[in-house]
């Protein structure tokens, strides 16, 4: 029934017990089978008394347990020893449930309700301005609704459909783009100017002149980082190629796009309101900060959506839930958002001033000495306030100061911080709401100027403005893209979803042969002294 096989002939037979084995019947039938029992070290020819047996035995290594095979199979060569693994390590939650920037989320809440109360009561006054049949307020108002508001609400309509086409655009053609965004926004705002210049006015005199100057330096701009655009059109490319195992990945930035098409019409209708308030200037200029500060909320919840499904996939290789990011975005960072919204814009512009500065202060003392306390400025504020931390907000869930710090700090460890310092992807994404606002100046401006000259100057600018918050929300998805990719690199360089671009770049800079021009935060004459 069995057959017992010892290694090594030794001359000892074992015990009547262990030398039968129970026959195992398999789906009813008898097989036979092979008891193999393996000893390490072969028995002596001629076997000494008891004692020293189990001597011996016992210093040996220990015997391998008797295995079990059907009849004809070959045995196991070698037993397989298992090495205990090192602990895994602990990995930072990616489901906080804690409300970040609980005081700013409260601030932006009161100031929201605080903004419809007033949109409320300044398009009841428009309305009531309006039937006020045969007062001098009644007419007025009238004209301004028949030639002032209809070049707006068609500035705001024609900034979602070049939302909508920047946002493809960068999709579908990245290398392109980058090209196209540098020169058509120095085209355009350069053509917005002289005709803002031939219409003779005042007013429009002024603004295509600050247009002009804009699109001079715009000029300047481009052809100062030629060598970034194509490492900048790489970035571009790969950063954008996980969108496409989310295809509603650009659904927040619409939906948030319909909202803040619906908010402007109605704050257009009510600043029609405003201009018969008693404090008419304070009032107007009110409404302007208030949408701005929203639309920038509304972008930044659109980048958080984005950041975080984005991040989960790179971080952990999850296919996150939209909808769900898209929750949290509203409810737990939007505390982040709204502080984020108020100190990232404004740390950009002191980052174009000290940049300005760094550029043209040559032998100049008193620039020299500007720049030097823009520099030192910038190296305060920028660890504890970046546009980088809206990744970690998204991901782990932090505050706009704690994920502004992490991931700064990711930056140097990885030393990265020269590289995503002179990325111009931010840039790119800024140039490209400037050159929708330009074109919405062009297409508002001339319809004005043909119906009602006098609303020209004041149409422009609003154009201008709606132009350029639009578009803004709509770019939120590729900056928040290019945003997980560098700081998901920097997290985890060994990852499977990055390539050698950014490695490749980092040795270029680091041997010179690729030289970046210095940035505020790396000036070339103040870190030599």
């Amino acid at each position: 029934m069995g057959v017992i096989e010892e290694k090594g002939g030794g001359d000892q037979k074992l015990e009547e017990g262990q030398e039968k084995d129970t026959v195992k019947d398999v789906e009813g039938e008898e097989k036979e089978v092979v008891v193999v029992v393996e000893n390490s070290q072969s028995l002596s020819q001629s076997q000494p008394q008891a004692e020293t047996r189990v001597t011996r035995l016992q210093a040996q290594h220990p015997v391998t347990p008797i295995q079990v095979v059907p009849h004809g199979a070959s045995p196991p060569t070698a037993a397989f020893h298992q090495t205990r693994a090192p602990p895994p390590v602990a990995l930072a939650s990616l489901n906080s449930r804690t409300y970040t920037n609980r005081i700013s989320l409260a601030l932006f809440l009161l100031h929201l309700v605080v903004a419809a109360f007033a949109v409320g009561f300044f398009v009841f006054k428009a309305v009531q301005g309006v039937l006020d049949v045969g007062s001098d307020t009644a007419r007025k108002e009238r004209r301004v609704l028949k030639f002032w508001l209809p070049p707006i609400e068609g500035s705001a309509v024609l900034s979602m459909i070049l939302a909508f086409a920047w946002q493809k655009a960068v999709l579908f053609w990245p290398g392109l783009i980058v090209h196209f965004v540098l020169w058509s926004t120095f085209g355009f705002t350069m053509a917005a100017g002289i005709l803002l210049l031939c219409f003779s006015l005042p007013a429009t005199v002024g603004l295509g002149v600050a247009l002009i100057g804009f699109s001079i330096g715009t000029g300047l701009y481009a052809c100062w980082v030629t060598r970034r655009t194509g490492f900048t059109a790489r970035v571009f490319h790969l950063a954008l190629l996980p969108t496409a195992k989310f295809r509603r990945l650009n659904g927040p930035a619409y939906l948030m796009l319909a909202v803040g098409f619906l908010w402007i019409s109605l704050w257009c209708f009510a600043i029609i309101g405003a201009l018969n308030f008693y404090f008419s200037p304070l009032a107007i200029i009110a409404q302007f900060l208030s949408i701005a500060w929203t639309a920038e909320v509304m972008r930044n919840v659109a980048n958080l959506t984005v950041s975080r499904v984005i991040a989960l996939y790179y971080l952990r290789g999850m296919q996150s839930d939209i909808q769900f990011s898209f929750q949290r975005a509203i409810s737990i960072n939007l505390g982040s958002a709204c502080l984020g919204s108020l100190f990232v814009p404004t740390i950009e512009f002191l980052r174009i001033i000290a940049r300005a500065l760094n550029l043209l202060e040559g032998e100049d003392e008193f620039l020299f000495s500007c720049a030097h306390c823009c520099l030192n400025v910038m190296e305060s504020i920028f660890p504890n306030g970046n546009s980088w931390a809206f990744v970690h907000i998204a991901a782990y869930g932090k505050g706009f100061v704690e994920a502004s710090r992490s991931t700064w700090g990711m930056f140097e460890r990885a030393r990265m911080e020269e590289l995503v310092d002179s990325d111009i992807t931010s840039a790119i994404c800024f140039l490209s709401g400037v050159c929708s606002g330009a074109i919405c100046v062009i297409f508002a401006a001339s319809w004005t100027f043909s119906s009602y000259d006098k609303y020209t100057a004041t149409v422009s600018l609003l154009a201008f403005f709606v132009g350029y918050l639009m578009t803004r929300i709509g770019m939120a998805l590729p900056h928040a893209c290019v945003a997980c990719y560098y700081l998901c690199y920097a997290e985890n360089p060994g990852s499977r979803l990055f390539d050698s671009t950014i490695p490749d770049r980092l040795e270029l800079i680091r041997s010179g042969r690729d030289a970046v021009v210095s940035t505020p935060r790396f000036p070339r004459r103040i870190t030599r002294t």
